[in-house]
């Protein structure tokens, strides 16, 4: 069986003052480079070793991603970019403030589509459909890919089992675990060969 790490990105400047990142972007602050360590720190103890580590585009996602694959790979490991993992579009709110959003900031469904922004559904097809063919790759077993709070959202509620409760947040630097199920059939992405087995966050479990 296959096996996704999904890790949100580091604590950013925009997180702490509660402004609206989406596809605009802002610095990790010194506690965001400290979650990434801890998030590969859990994942060494834990004998990870990715085949590949792909991340959003996006500053905040690539430079978290530089720092765990460094530590679980050494100084010379490489990170993919990977446009389909980046974060939602919030239209007309982002750089604002949460509160001026009419909806919930982490899962606004498709409220945003009149505003610019991207919906859920969209939202969620596209990580599903971007992950499954970044496991599908024959030379992999295991990926490490870091996205964001509410793109990481949409993908759990495509992978969770029945009855899972989400988290009212993901903490920066969560560590999501999929199992994914390949197949040499032709990757059929309107269903998700993944299932969510945990969600860890390092900074309460080292």
């Amino acid at each position: 069986m296959k096996r996704l790490y999904l890790l949100r990105h580091g604590q950013t400047e925009f997180n702490v003052k509660k402004l609206v990142q989406g596809r605009c972007d802002s610095p990790l602050t010194d506690l965001g480079r400290q979650q990434a360590g801890m998030a590969a720190a859990w994942l060494k103890a834990h004998n990870v070793v990715p085949d590949k580590v792909a991340s959003s585009p996006l500053g905040r996602a690539m430079d978290t991603a530089q720092l765990v694959a460094c530590e679980l790979l050494g100084p010379d490991a490489a990170v993919e970019p990977c446009e389909g993992i980046i974060e939602r579009c919030y239209g007309t709110f982002e750089e604002g403030p949460h509160d001026a959003l009419p909806t919930d900031v982490w899962d606004p469904g498709e409220d945003l589509i009149p505003f610019g922004g991207e919906g859920s559904q969209a939202l969620q097809e596209r990580m599903v459909s971007t992950l499954a063919n970044l496991m599908s790759a024959d030379d992999v077993e295991t990926v490490l890919a870091v996205s964001h709070g509410s793109a990481s959202r949409q993908f759990i509620k495509a992978a969770a089992p029945e009855g899972f409760e989400l988290p009212a947040k993901l903490p920066n630097c969560a560590i999501m675990i999929f199992d994914f199920e390949d197949s040499q059939e032709e990757c059929d992405t309107s269903q998700c060969k993944f299932t969510l087995q945990q969600i860890i966050d390092p900074q309460q479990s080292l």
